[in-house]
């Protein structure tokens, strides 16, 4: 317990003192608090780390996903309206093993999940209604850069992960979907599957976006990136209540560009539709096993 401690902090040792509270005992496994992660590119944040059963005594090495909104993944204390995703929990009950690093959001959090080559790609009345929305222009290149170049490493230093692409995962909801879905097309190389659970696919107040403007933007920018249908593999949904109600349009547009770009619809792309599911973290929690298969499988 305290060697790691002392590793973990070891590995951030570069960027800064990092306090890091004890471990405790989550769904069979150990939460770790970073409470505030050093960053010469972003905001300090919080960082949890849940590591899985028999992460102590195993030996083994362990896929890991990362995971936006971190303060909402374990406990009701820190969540959004008191309610958790439940990774460790579903993870557990699935008997799949895998680390997962949960990204506390900050005050930034619309401008650092806001994709910013896809708001460049936008005109300007839909850019305006983006930056006040979100309180300003996107800086999600810099959150992007800070989890490759700062985060990513220091995991990977301080515990046994398998840190190749096909076995680093991202997930996230609604604005949390959108950077995912930014991540593997910025480094595809780095991120081998994302999950985006209720794609906020109008970027910002729905009601003043328009579904063909905004997906032509997504498409425009996509031929553009540098993922790999052959190598990446791409999971995305939305409930059909609340601000799920408003996605559908804009899914379908995007299920009717993405095969034009090479991906194969249930085979390396998948997209679901739940209904009755809302935009809220019960929903979510409902359902996370579909997409943690899809990140995981079964042979992790």
């Amino acid at each position: 317990m305290i060697r790691r401690l002392i590793v973990l902090c070891m590995a951030l040792f570069g960027l800064g003192a990092t306090p890091v509270h004890a471990d405790t005992p989550l769904a069979g496994g150990t939460l770790v608090q970073i409470s505030a992660f050093p960053s010469a590119l972003v905001t300090p944040r919080q960082v949890s780390i849940w590591l899985p059963a028999g992460y102590a005594t195993s030996g083994r090495r362990y896929p890991v996903v990362y995971f936006h909104d971190g303060q909402n993944l374990f406990d009701p204390a820190t969540a959004y309206g008191g309610k958790t995703w439940g990774v460790a929990e579903t993870l557990s009950a699935m008997h799949v093993d895998a680390i997962v690093v949960g990204i506390w959001n900050t005050k930034q959090r619309g401008r650092e999940y806001f994709p910013a080559k896809v708001f460049a790609l936008l005109p300007p009345d839909q850019q305006a209604n983006a930056v006040a929305t979100h309180g300003g222009a996107p800086l999600s290149d810099a959150y992007l850069q800070f989890i490759v170049t700062e985060l990513k490493p220091a995991i990977d230093r301080a515990y046994r992960t398998r840190p190749g692409r096909a076995d680093t995962s991202m997930a996230g909801s609604s604005m949390g979907g959108l950077i995912s879905l930014y991540a593997m097309a910025e480094y595809p190389q780095v991120f081998g599957q994302v999950a985006c659970l209720s794609v906020h696919w109008p970027m910002s107040d729905p009601r003043k976006s328009d579904p063909a403007v905004v997906t032509a933007a997504w498409a425009g920018y996509l031929k553009t990136s540098h993922w790999q249908p052959g190598q990446n593999r791409l999971y995305m949904d939305h409930g059909t209540l609340t601000l799920d109600s408003f996605y559908r349009p804009y899914a379908e547009r995007m299920e009717a560009a993405l095969p034009q770009m090479g991906w194969q619809r249930d085979k390396n792309w998948v997209s679901r539709v739940f209904e009755g599911g809302a935009h809220d973290e019960a929903s979510w929690r409902a359902r996370l096993a579909t997409p943690m298969q899809f990140l995981l499988g079964s042979e992790h």
